[in-house]
């Protein structure tokens, strides 16, 4: 038994999906292991920390492999594609809500404060910054917030990146300098070095 749970553990993601496609069931198994947290996460941060929708929106992409196993393109990775599709599911949600006010980027996880002996000052400063960074990735255009969430939050790659939305290498990185360089300037008041 343990070694037929290894070989499962040890196969790519494209060959579970094509084996997935034969029905096998564990085969399923090992691709949601993989992917239900990382997409869990992924719809949390795009669906401005909505538990409930991100996790129907997890059992929707599942769903959609379980119906339709074709509906993967094999000769496409697997992890790029799985994105592009999740990616795509929020962009339709986008366009029905439209209101998209008061929404928040899910980057307060990855900088929340943590030193508890940092004096009183240096806290309220960071808090400041960390405020100020997730009002001014709000206001980046949907492109460039995208590509940015995408490098630094996901920890996708350039070239997974530019497979997810569609566009060149050169495209992404291009919108990846214009948002840091937009955050730098408008957050220049936070960096000491500048403000000698």
């Amino acid at each position: 038994m343990r070694f037929i749970k290894k070989s499962y553990q040890s196969l790519s993601d494209e060959a579970l999906m094509i084996a997935h496609s034969k029905g096998d069931r564990k085969a399923f198994d090992e691709v949601y292991q993989r992917y239900s947290g990382p997409l869990m996460g992924f719809f949390m941060r795009k669906m401005w920390n909505d538990r409930e929708k991100a996790e129907d929106f997890v059992h929707d992409f599942f769903a959609k492999i379980i119906r339709k196993p074709e509906y993967f393109d094999v000769t496409r990775k697997f992890k790029t594609w799985a994105y592009s599709v999740a990616n795509n599911m929020c962009k339709n949600e986008y366009k029905k809500q439209e209101v998209r006010k008061d929404t928040t980027s899910g980057l307060d996880h990855f900088y929340s404060l943590k030193d508890d002996n940092s004096n009183v000052m240096n806290q309220v400063q960071d808090s400041l910054f960390q405020q100020r960074f997730l009002d001014e990735i709000q206001t980046l255009k949907e492109k460039h917030r995208e590509v940015f969430q995408m490098k630094y939050v996901e920890g996708l790659s350039i070239k997974e990146i530019a497979e997810i939305v569609e566009a060149s290498e050169g495209t992404v990185k291009s919108r990846l300098f214009y948002a840091t360089k937009y955050l730098s300037e408008k957050l220049k008041e936070f960096n000491p070095v500048l403000n000698q």
